[in-house]
């Protein structure tokens, strides 16, 4: 994968996953109201409309990801990426870090739970799929550890604030999600085996090709956002980073 330098950040990159998956983000009334058009997010949204991108920030040996919008409808966790790119994109860091705001920019935009009908927290385990390029992405990348955030509805799965993890191939995805867990309050969800519950979550593919990773889930109404998902969200997301140092 080729990276090119962030004019509006001068230690930020970024490149693209997938050039098929593209969306106007801004389009998505709930979604735009709630992101500060800094000079770096807006040219986030830009780029989205081309696909997906991928941001590499820092330098350190360990490298992280920070993942959301594999589904396009749980609004919170995708607001929450921009801000801690923000946050940090001045930063002088002991860690690589890479951040995927919008998973499927298009899903985003049209704030669907599936991307061209397909479930993509199903789907990472399928060849070519947008889920299975992101691993792949992981993989070719080197990343070492995955957060995957997410939100969920009250009647959905899980239903309440939680982190989802499992303790064998990577018994680091449990300690990653009990010290999440310590920080902010949030459930944690461990399987004895990944992917023995359902097939073809990020987590649990990266898990089983021997990548620690954790999915974190917030609080929030489906298309919808509020405040203090968003700011949970983000705690979790400093709380996965904070795991290593950072």
């Amino acid at each position: 994968m080729e990276f090119e330098k962030v004019n509006q950040c001068e230690n930020l990159e970024f490149g693209y996953i997938c050039d098929f998956s593209g969306g106007y983000v801004s389009r998505n009334k709930k979604l735009f109201e709630n992101i500060e058009l800094t000079s770096l997010n807006k040219f986030i949204l830009e780029k989205s409309v081309f696909g997906t991108p991928i941001f590499k920030l820092g330098g350190g040996k360990t490298k992280l990801l920070v993942l959301s919008g594999i589904h396009g409808n749980e609004l919170s966790p995708q607001i929450a990426n921009l801000r801690l790119m923000n946050e940090l994109a001045d930063k002088k860091l002991s860690s690589t870090l890479y951040f995927i705001p919008f998973a499927a920019p298009k899903s985003s935009m049209n704030s669907e739970r599936n991307f061209n009908s397909m479930d993509l927290n199903r789907s990472a385990h399928i060849s070519n799929s947008l889920s299975n390029l992101i691993l792949r992405t992981i993989l070719d990348l080197g990343i070492d550890f995955v957060g995957d955030f997410h939100s969920t509805g009250r009647n959905s799965n899980p239903g309440f604030e939680s982190i989802f993890s499992s303790k064998s191939p990577t018994p680091e995805s449990f300690l990653m999600a009990s010290h999440i867990s310590r920080d902010v309050g949030s459930e944690v969800i461990a399987f004895d085996f990944a992917g023995s519950s359902y097939k073809g979550a990020v987590e649990d593919v990266c898990n089983l090709k021997g990548i620690p990773a954790v999915t974190c889930e917030v609080l929030c109404p489906f298309s919808n956002v509020n405040d203090n998902a968003i700011e949970t969200s983000f705690k979790q997301m400093k709380s996965f980073l904070d795991y290593f140092g950072v």
